[in-house]
């Protein structure tokens, strides 16, 4: 699965500098002799960028191609939109919201109520998923299986591979909540700003296949 903000994390967190003798910021803890040099915060959000980068070129080429297969031949069947769906992307907005508060609460120093924030976040990701599965097992009760024609077999696929990519933001949420912080090399107050960017991402890809789908049906 393409750029996940999670592989981006630990690929940076796996990573060691130079030993130094001065504590350094943030929520690093420990004794000064192991410390390990803090990474700069751009470097995060680089890593992200080219992440998002990844993901995009990834959906732009799955878009082009349904487009191009639209217009190819005339076995193209319009698949209904499953009412589920719409239920989801009820879900899926609301989620951004949630996490949007639950950063606040983090800003404000309020722990408890950041985390209860953030589990909520994180059930309505993980109800979306399931939200889409109910959408696939309608679409197979109603005889639109992956190979009945094209357009279901795109619809399949895009929600699918964006499922795939929600579901590294899932475990995104869930690295922040549960990790233990005072020896990272990364604050989580960071760490939860990228990982609710990285779902706000998600958010917007999620209504531009929603447009796809509906529109090219």
């Amino acid at each position: 699965m393409p750029g996940t903000v999670l592989d981006d994390l630990e690929i940076i967190d796996g990573g060691r500098g130079g030993d130094i003798g001065t504590p350094a910021g943030g929520d690093d803890g420990g004794s000064s002799g192991g410390r390990r040099r803090p990474v700069p915060r751009r470097a995060y959000f680089t890593a992200l960028q080219l992440g998002f980068a990844a993901i995009l070129m990834f959906f732009m080429a799955l878009a082009s191609s349904y487009i191009v297969r639209k217009g190819l031949g005339t076995d193209w069947q319009s698949t209904p939109m499953p009412m589920v769906v719409w239920w989801n992307t009820a879900v899926l907005l609301a989620s951004s919201v949630t996490a949007i508060v639950a950063r606040k609460k983090l800003s404000q120093g309020a722990q408890e109520a950041f985390q209860t924030w953030w589990i909520v976040t994180t059930g309505l990701g993980l109800l979306f998923l399931a939200g889409q599965i109910v959408a696939w097992r309608q679409l197979a009760a109603a005889g639109l299986m992956l190979a009945t024609n094209p357009s279901s077999s795109f619809f399949y696929l895009l929600t699918a591979a964006h499922g795939a990519h929600l579901a590294g933001g899932v475990i995104a949420l869930l690295y922040v909540l549960f990790r233990p912080w005072k020896r990272s090399r990364i604050s989580q107050s960071t760490a939860a700003e990228l990982a609710a960017i990285y779902w706000h991402f998600m958010d917007g890809l999620w209504i531009f296949l929603l447009v796809l789908l509906t529109l090219g049906r």
